[in-house]
């Protein structure tokens, strides 16, 4: 695999890398992140090597990273059509304004608006909503939505941070109605973050759109920079998204990252992203990068095989509890289907329930 080996983003005609180039580190204006000069040369350098899917937001870097990126387009006539622009809306730049962000209809086109503004294009290829707005209905917020389609001004949309539940609803919504469906649901997902595995990713396989996780290295925890032996001497620019995670028990998720490249003459940051790669439903891994040395040893993933070996050591030591109901129907097939083999699945018949034929009552 390869950054032009393109896949389709979900139920849809888009084709995407298999790694996105996500720009939330373009600009330091956070304290953190890459110079307007480094930011240009990370772009480039994905570009160069076949990428052609690039995520920022409104409230990247209180709206640089979409300045930086508008600024560039307007020094590169032409390259603009030939990448799938994302960016989202949700987040304020305007803190003393209720209507300044959120998914209303006036805070969508507003924002909208101003995005087109700093990103110098006018269209957006994939427009999500950042984080789900629980005070507007999403009735209001799917027809807007495909109101802009319908006016040309976006092309596709999606879902970030945003219950399974409210998935399916939209989803569902959009279909009945005839509006724009959702082509990509954007989520933390990660060796360290697994729990999107209850609920988030089952309602992406059913409802055709494709997965682009964020966060897939835990915020730099499992980069390979932080170890055992340097515990407590360096301090990450994230702060607590980052040290929060370097516990005890995720130290031995490291080190078998660590043992695992070694094998495969690979990074950390290379196994983690390969097995995030492997997942079910995954169409897309945003991955960002403060410079090009960066950019370049986590886009080695691409071409990295692990294991079956390797993905159950993986997966062994973070496996995470689902909530209920879903261990309780793990262990239906038994309840269900007694001792048969349904889907090439065999199941054993449970202890109180009928041992033979005729051993019930009528």
């Amino acid at each position: 695999m390869s950054l032009s080996h393109y896949v389709s983003l979900g139920r849809s005609g888009l084709r995407v890398s298999p790694y996105c180039l996500g720009t939330m580190t373009f600009g330091d204006d956070w304290g953190w992140g890459s110079s307007v000069e480094e930011s240009e040369a990370v772009l480039e350098r994905y570009l160069a090597l076949g990428g052609n899917f690039v995520d920022t937001a409104n409230g990247y870097t209180k709206g640089h990273s979409e300045v930086i990126l508008g600024d560039w387009f307007a020094r590169h006539p032409g390259k603009r059509d030939r990448l799938t622009l994302a960016t989202k809306f949700v987040a304020t730049l305007y803190p003393n304004d209720p209507n300044g962000g959120g998914a209303g209809r006036k805070a969508i086109h507003d924002q909208l608006h101003h995005s087109l503004k700093r990103l110098k294009t006018d269209y957006i290829d994939l427009y999500w909503m950042h984080v789900w707005d629980r005070f507007t209905p999403i009735e209001e917020t799917l027809q807007t939505l495909d109101d802009l389609v319908r006016a040309g001004k976006i092309r596709y949309i999606g879902f970030s941070d945003t219950p399974a539940w409210m998935v399916a609803k939209a989803q569902t919504l959009a279909t009945l109605r005839a509006w724009t469906p959702l082509i990509a649901l954007q989520i933390e997902y990660s060796l360290l973050q697994r729990t999107v595995e209850g609920e988030l990713v089952p309602a992406a396989l059913d409802a055709g759109v494709g997965i682009t996780p964020w966060g897939a290295l835990a915020s730099g925890a499992l980069s390979g920079k932080y170890t055992r032996a340097n515990h407590g001497t360096l301090q990450a620019g994230r702060g607590p998204w980052t040290m929060d995670r370097l516990t005890d028990k995720n130290y031995d998720l490291i080190d078998a990252l660590i043992a695992i490249g070694r094998v495969h003459n690979a990074t950390p940051a290379q196994v983690a992203l390969a097995w995030l790669q492997g997942k079910p439903g995954v169409a897309s891994i945003i991955v960002g990068a403060r410079t090009v040395r960066q950019l370049e040893d986590n886009l080695g993933a691409a071409t990295l095989k692990l294991t079956d070996a390797d993905r159950v050591k993986l997966e062994d030591l973070t496996r995470v509890p689902h909530a209920f109901p879903y261990d309780f129907c793990a262990n239906f097939g038994g309840f269900a289907y007694g001792s048969t083999n349904v889907q090439g699945e065999q199941f054993e018949r449970r202890p109180y329930a009928p041992q033979k034929d005729g051993d019930l009552y009528e």
